[in-house]
């Protein structure tokens, strides 16, 4: 299936593909233009429209775009859930309710600077979520610290 958004992606745009692809849709392709394109396009295209109003695949009231999906396919890993609540967090700017989301902000600032092409960019965010997954999946609970013994 075909899935269509707002070009320049942040942390929704790149979070929900990531979730559609490993969980939703392997097959998906993913597709940026202008905002004022993309319910358009969506028709032409026979794609779905995401992360913007108006869209079946949308924020409601504190909750964004990945947490619709997860809610709408039913998933239930317990990694996906944890990353489901840094990208809320990351996404509406509530970094207190999840400590990790100032960096995937950070970091998905960065990546939007660095990229001007939006599927380069996804490619590379694609790579950061599956570590940010695997870190919720895996590594947790694992700290990183450092003794200085001299």
């Amino acid at each position: 299936m075909k899935w269509i958004t707002r070009e320049r992606p942040k942390i929704d745009r790149i979070a929900c593909p990531w979730l559609i692809k490993r969980f939703v849709d392997t097959d998906a392709e993913f597709i940026y233009v202008p905002k004022e394109r993309v319910f358009d396009d969506a028709k032409t295209l026979n794609a779905i429209p995401y992360d913007i109003p108006g869209a079946e695949y949308s924020h409601y009231g504190d909750e964004c775009t990945f947490d619709f999906i997860v809610k709408k396919h039913q998933l239930t890993d317990e990694a996906v859930l944890k990353i489901a609540l840094i990208v809320r967090a990351a996404d509406t700017h509530r970094f207190g309710i999840a400590e990790e989301s100032a960096g995937l902000w950070a970091i998905s600032a960065g990546l939007s600077v660095n990229y001007t092409d939006d599927h380069e960019q996804l490619e590379t965010g694609m790579k950061i979520y599956d570590a940010l997954y695997s870190w919720a999946k895996y590594a947790q609970s694992e700290v990183h610290t450092w003794e200085n013994k001299t």
